[in-house]
């Protein structure tokens, strides 16, 4: 049924649906929360009694520790090498960041901006690269690291791979975002004398300060979150990146949960924070580096 001419439709079912969609996507987190802060290892926050009621239910499945306790958070920082893995994640992950963005600017700019043999097959190929899944490179990227190279169990290691992954949506990104900034201003540069490095450090990057913190903020997560190569390529203890850690928590001989919603949220902090910081960029890059080149 259609409202009439001038007459508004009424938004509350939208509202509640918003609501509904929200509650279902932050109760997973709000256990994680709940079981970090309960101060035991067990996934059972409050027991049931024998003849339980409604409100003992509904009490058994709302996430809210009985008692609070940051016991969970201390102890995984002083008992455990949380603190060794989480430097090792954040070595790894500013040098991905660091190497990412330096390599996705400088090609962007050049697939952007100059012509030459072979740009078109070379963005081809960083576009089909992504089609595949990156378990498919377990074993090439294992025997070129790990058996040639000799850089299992290293920071290096895992850049060369983080970063490498990385590259590709990055240049795609960046070169889209290039690609609206006007010719001429580089024009009108040269003209006054400027160099080419003088444009691209002191014009082009500048206005290109959206793009690049979005690059940025997908290298960091890529060599921040990033599991299944740090799990394959890091056979010592001490060189584990964060997310293997928490694996460590969780096994067939110990159920260590309240160690892992602790970690897990110790591990979200500098991805939320760097998010919070850069959000300002993220629409404006990703609408503007999304267009066709």
């Amino acid at each position: 049924m259609s409202a009439a001419p001038g007459e508004r439709i009424p938004h509350w079912p939208l509202h509640v649906l918003l609501v509904v969609a929200v509650v279902l996507t932050i109760y997973p987190i709000l256990w994680v929360v709940t079981i970090a802060f309960s101060g035991n290892q067990s996934l059972a926050i409050s027991t049931l009694p024998e003849d339980p009621t409604f409100w003992d239910r509904l009490r058994a499945i709302t996430p809210w520790p009985q008692t609070f306790s940051v016991s969970n958070f201390t102890s995984v920082m002083t008992e455990q090498p949380f603190g060794r893995w989480i430097l090792n994640s954040a070595i790894v992950s500013l040098a991905t960041t660091v190497v990412g963005v330096f390599l996705a600017c400088t090609a962007g700019y050049a697939f952007s901006r100059f012509n030459f043999p072979g740009r078109r097959t070379g963005m081809m190929a960083f576009l089909v690269s992504q089609m595949f899944p990156g378990t498919l490179m377990l074993i090439p990227l294992y025997i070129i690291l790990v058996q040639w190279l000799g850089l299992g169990s290293s920071h290096i290691g895992l850049v060369l791979v983080y970063a490498t992954t990385a590259i590709p949506f990055c240049v795609w990104m960046l070169k889209g975002y290039f690609d609206t900034i006007p010719k001429d201003l580089e024009e009108a540069a040269l003209l006054d004398g400027a160099s080419s490095g003088q444009i691209f450090w002191r014009i082009i990057l500048p206005l290109a300060r959206p793009a690049v913190a979005v690059t940025a903020l997908f290298s960091f997560m890529t060599g921040w979150n990033e599991f299944i190569l740090a799990a394959t390529f890091m056979d010592q203890e001490l060189m584990y990146t964060a997310p293997v850690g928490l694996r460590f928590f969780v096994g067939g001989y110990s159920q260590q949960w309240g160690y892992f919603a602790a970690g897990s949220i110790i591990v979200s902090i500098p991805v939320v924070a760097l998010f919070l910081f850069l959000q300002k960029y993220l629409v404006s890059g990703l609408t503007a580096g999304s267009v066709k080149g």
